[in-house]
């Protein structure tokens, strides 16, 4: 098992994020954006730089978390827009040397009908691309179609060959369950128990329920309705050997409209802050991790 982390919650600069990321020890990081755009949108120019960069540090990527189907990308959009980003991504992964990319199932729609039929054929096809080209994609239960509960994820393990899971924690407790009901929110040990002989790779997260109209809570690890230590309890007696991913939300959240009056030195201390949190909960289990490697290829497999 080995540590990351979306780095991109603690700086938007590429330097900072390995400099947060080599704080904690770690040598992997889960990019998703760069100087506030998706690494697969930057310039050839930038990303080069990104890629010098991370050599001259020994600072892997694990995992590209990409806007590929994500919450914010519509099933009735031009499937064409999916398809560039698909293509986009991969001669850049394959340049990194990154084996795994984060990947969604489009957001859902507002009513009864979802077009489930059309995101089945869609996603099947991104994994095909995908697959073809040596890289594992792996769907995480955010606001899309799968992540409408655990029911919905089991549809499109069914209908996409080849697609494996991420978990989130902390993304059930804020979510309705749409197999129970729109006044029923997630239960994340539920969700997790019923699909994690799928799970590939784990995101740390930990939230409370929306009260009174208020949006949810983003907390610590361990102290949300995450189930977070009770996950890794049971990953830990699986023999987990995949990576554990922080996705703290607690300084910035990266699907809010409003990103204006960022606090980045706060982001920063609160995402080193999680990590070190997190390790502590690793360390109360007795779980051995790779907590530095050197190898490449490891920290990529899936």
């Amino acid at each position: 098992m080995y540590l990351t982390g979306f780095a991109d919650e603690a700086a938007q600069d590429i330097a900072t994020q390995i400099k947060a990321t080599k704080e904690l020890g770690w040598n992997a990081i889960e990019s998703r954006n760069i100087n506030g755009k998706n690494i697969h949108d930057i310039s050839d120019a930038d990303f080069e730089k990104v890629v010098e960069l991370l050599d001259k540090e020994g600072v892997y990527i694990n995992c590209f978390g990409s806007a590929v189907a994500n919450w914010a990308k519509n099933i009735k959009d031009d499937f064409s827009i999916t398809l560039e980003e698909v293509e986009r991504a991969i001669p850049r992964m394959q340049r990194l040397g990154t084996k795994m990319i984060r990947i969604m199932s489009y957001a859902r729609c507002e009513g009864e009908e979802q077009y489930k039929e059309e995101r089945f054929k869609r996603l099947t096809e991104v994994v095909r691309l995908f697959k073809e080209a040596g890289i594992q994609p792996v769907h995480e239960n955010c606001m899309n179609y799968g992540g409408m509960s655990w029911k919905h994820t089991h549809e499109l393990m069914e209908n996409v060959p080849g697609l494996k899971l991420i978990y989130d924690t902390g993304n059930s407790p804020f979510m309705k369950d749409y197999s129970k009901g729109v006044d029923v929110w997630q239960d994340s040990w539920e969700f997790y128990s019923q699909i994690k002989e799928h799970i590939a790779y784990i995101h740390i997260k930990d939230s409370l329920n929306p009260v009174d109209g208020k949006p949810e809570k983003y907390t610590l690890p361990g102290e949300g309705q995450g189930y977070v230590k009770e996950i890794l309890k049971d990953l830990h007696e699986r023999n987990y050997d995949g990576g554990i991913s922080i996705e703290p939300h607690m300084a910035t959240v990266f699907h809010a409209k409003d990103k204006d009056g960022i606090d980045w030195d706060w982001n920063y201390k609160v995402y080193v802050q999680y990590g070190q949190k997190l390790i502590e909960l690793l360390e109360g289990m007795n779980w051995k991790w790779n907590k530095f490697s050197t190898n490449k290829e490891l920290i990529n497999e899936v």
